[in-house]
């Protein structure tokens, strides 16, 4: 080898390997999720931004969230329903109280009766209680049920906040990887240039990095679906600096579990209607209390020409076959909620299984990725080195290089994932934020 080959060989072994720190991707902190908000100039006009608020946590955005949730406008006609049956509950008298007026005259035209009553419904024994109870399970039941949907809420929020970060990994991964086929390609180009490389492996290099561009367009797109997503969701662009959780782990699902305390609240309510339905009985009893007046005209002797008091009491019976309809209907819709309890119980179960086995299988995954990602990028050291040198083509080195970078944005996905199955963990198991 002549000295001016041996400086040209050195030359450019030297350039490679010091451009080669640049072609490998920068590990990813597990302890934080990727930041969401810094933008770049984006490839396609049409942009979704969002933008970090440090004095924002999840909490928050899932409170903020269920103040604009569609379900709210639900959630207030149960409050509004329970106070209504509250209400009820205080009156003194089971339903509306009549008035009544009745004018009768004699044929001759000497005679006017005037009667004049009032008809008062009373609580049968035990009513009035039982709408008291009706009323505390309706209350409770509504709250509930807020519970229950700012949980399912909570989910959405969990859902979206985690793919976000998911997508911005790969964004990133896919603006580093035309970064470092760009780098490439000059380099390429340069060789070419100095006659070291036929004009071959020039095209190759740059149909490689149009790919790549192809690439970091679809996956922009993919990260403003994601962004939408979110925004649609939570009605704001505004993003938590921090949302990785903490794990809270339990051996089983509880019957604290706001899914399953909604539904319970609904069966407990539908009992206590059964209740209030059956001390109905035959009808509500009647207290009617009147005043009847006989005046005549022309001082005719067949009047009493006085006014007197009456009260009266009526009592319903024999209506226990009207009533048994309204109480089996309940019953009904009692068993089906009944049913519904016990599958969610069941589905809950599983969803628990699969939250915390799909949380050691991300561990163990995370472990393989990464010494994956260790051992690709020893590779890729290799064969830079010995593409330097002539010992292979530019299509292998490429075909190492895709495997890399392919380790490298594994690598970062699993840290991400491993995040994000930690919160759906928490969201199967029914803690909030």
């Amino acid at each position: 080898m002549t000295a001016l080959n041996f400086h040209r060989c050195g030359r450019v072994i030297a350039a490679l390997c010091a451009s080669l720190l640049s072609f490998a991707a920068q590990p990813e902190d597990i302890d934080r999720p990727p930041e969401l908000y810094p933008d770049v100039k984006p490839i396609v006009d049409h942009h979704d931004p969002v933008e970090a608020d440090a004095a924002l946590n999840l909490a928050k955005v899932v409170d903020m969230t269920m103040e604009k949730f569609p379900d709210i406008v639900w959630l207030d006609a149960q409050e509004a329903e329970a106070a209504a049956i509250l209400e009820r509950s205080k009156s003194w008298t089971s339903g509306a109280s009549k008035a009544g007026l009745r004018f009768q005259e004699a044929t001759s035209g000497t005679l006017h009766y005037v009667d004049a009553v009032v008809e008062v419904p009373l609580w049968n024994f035990g009513q009035r209680d039982a709408e008291r109870s009706l009323a505390d399970r309706a209350q409770a039941s509504a709250g509930s049920q807020s519970q229950s949907t700012k949980l399912r809420v909570a989910g959405l929020v969990r859902s979206a906040l985690w793919d976000m970060a998911l997508q911005k990994v790969r964004y990133d991964q896919a603006q580093a990887e035309v970064s470092n086929y760009e780098q490439l390609f000059a380099k390429i180009q340069r060789r070419v240039e100095l006659g070291d490389l036929p004009r071959a492996d020039e095209l190759l290099a740059q149909t490689e990095l149009l790919q790549k561009r192809a690439a970091l367009t679809l996956v922009e797109a993919e990260l403003m679906h994601a962004r939408k997503r979110y925004t649609s969701i939570t009605q704001t662009t505004k993003v938590p600096v921090e949302f990785k959780e903490n794990l809270i782990s339990l051996d089983e699902i509880g019957k604290n579990h706001p899914a399953l305390a909604a539904l319970n609240g609904q069966i407990e309510r539908k009992r206590a209607e059964i209740e209030s339905l059956k001390l109905i009985g035959s009808g509500q009893t009647n207290l009617i209390v009147g005043i009847n007046s006989d005046r005549p005209s022309n001082h005719d002797p067949r009047s009493n020409n006085t006014e007197s008091f009456n009260i009266a009491v009526t009592v319903p019976f024999g209506g226990n076959a009207h009533i048994q309809p309204h109480i089996a209907a309940v019953q009904v819709e009692t068993a089906k909620l009944q049913s519904e309890y016990q599958q969610l119980y069941r589905n809950l179960e599983l969803a628990h299984h699969e939250a915390e086995h799909n949380l050691e299988v991300n561990k163990e995954e995370l472990k393989i990725a990464e010494e994956m990602k260790r051992v690709a990028e020893e590779h890729m050291e290799m064969m830079e080195i010995s593409f330097s040198v002539g010992e292979i083509n530019l299509m292998d080195l490429l075909r190492v290089k895709a495997r890399t970078l392919q380790a490298i944005l594994n690598a970062k996905e699993r840290l991400v994932m491993l995040q994000r199955d930690i919160a759906l963990y928490n969201q199967a198991v029914g803690v909030m934020p």
